[in-house]
């Protein structure tokens, strides 16, 4: 059978096909001489070329930001609680002014109390039952008032002495009672709200020689 005679495209096709396998072959060998392994592997200079020095200057600026965020909320939260503390000790000297603002009258009351309760105890038998029962309504109608008010009585008979409400008048020997004890009240001694408006007026036992 007679060859055919090729064609120009035939040409092209076969000379594009002996180009093709020259290819392969040198891929071959510079994969064989590791020079294509080297380029793949070697991600320094992709590295190197992604970097953005305006993605840097974005990233400082956010931290910066972040920072300034958290130093603004710092504040905040103390300038808040400092508004509170101040809150709360404006309440505390409202609440104080409020208990202790009849400290003074009080005060001033308490010697008339004394003076009913000494008039009482001094009535002798020679006193009508009308004058002795007008003192005594009269010295209740008193205390009743400051127990509104919130007054309360120290009356520390044969209690131990504490110096933080009782002033001690006199120091006595009784072997009866332990050192220190209250032995006798001369003058009762008066809370506001707590707070001591007038201490006790109290001897005070000690030991016998």
């Amino acid at each position: 059978m007679a060859k055919e005679p090729q064609t120009p495209l035939d040409d092209e096709l076969a000379r594009q096909e002996q180009e093709a396998e020259m290819t392969d072959q040198n891929v071959e060998e510079r994969l064989i001489d590791g020079e294509l392994e080297g380029l793949i592997n070697d991600e320094a200079p992709l590295e190197g070329s992604l970097s953005n020095p305006e993605a840097e200057v974005l990233a400082a600026q956010v931290e910066e930001l972040e920072q300034s965020l958290s130093e603004a909320k710092d504040q905040a939260l103390r300038a808040a609680a400092e508004a509170q503390n101040v809150r709360r000790r404006a309440e505390q000297e409202a609440d104080k002014a409020r208990k202790f603002a009849l400290e003074k009258f009080v005060k001033d009351l308490l010697p008339v109390v004394d003076s009913l309760e000494k008039a009482l105890e001094s009535m002798q038998d020679g006193a009508s039952d009308v004058h002795r029962e007008g003192v005594s309504m009269t010295l209740k109608m008193q205390l009743d008032v400051l127990n509104r008010f919130g007054v309360e009585s120290i009356e520390p008979q044969g209690e131990p002495f504490d110096p933080q409400v009782h002033e001690a008048m006199a120091m006595v020997p009784n072997p009866e009672l332990e050192p220190n004890t209250v032995m006798d009240v001369m003058q009762k001694g008066y809370l506001l709200n707590g707070r001591l408006v007038r201490p006790a007026m109290v001897v005070v036992s000690q030991k016998a020689n």
